[in-house]
């Protein structure tokens, strides 16, 4: 990975992730489920593992924070998913992300 320095916003983190293979975009599904962007394939958080995760605060508005989480799957894709960050968040989105092991930050589990 490049310097964190470097890496200021959500645009050149995805750049520089994609770089590196994590190249599939996903969303949550109504089902609870991790879905490619296609909906082919889905997973479940046990499915999951974080990689690395990114937060981001607005340089002009300090409410405007997004979380942008690195994952591979146990079948060997590896893509990415974003959220809001704080008051603005997906809930469903973040309580799906807390069940998902991390191989490297800590992430907070509290409920």
């Amino acid at each position: 990975m490049q310097d964190k320095e470097e890496l200021t916003t959500l645009v050149r983190v995805l750049e520089s992730v994609r770089k590196e293979g994590y190249k599939i975009d996903f969303t949550l599904g109504d089902d609870g489920l991790l879905h490619t962007m296609d909906s082919q394939l889905k997973f479940s958080p046990e499915q999951l593992k974080i990689v690395n995760f990114y937060r981001f605060e607005g340089e002009s508005n300090p409410d405007d924070m997004a979380i942008l989480y690195v994952l591979e799957t146990s079948t060997g894709e590896k893509g990415t998913i974003s959220d809001a960050y704080g008051t603005y968040s997906d809930v469903a989105v973040e309580a799906f992300m807390k069940q998902v092991p991390d191989l490297g930050k800590n992430l907070d589990t509290r409920s």
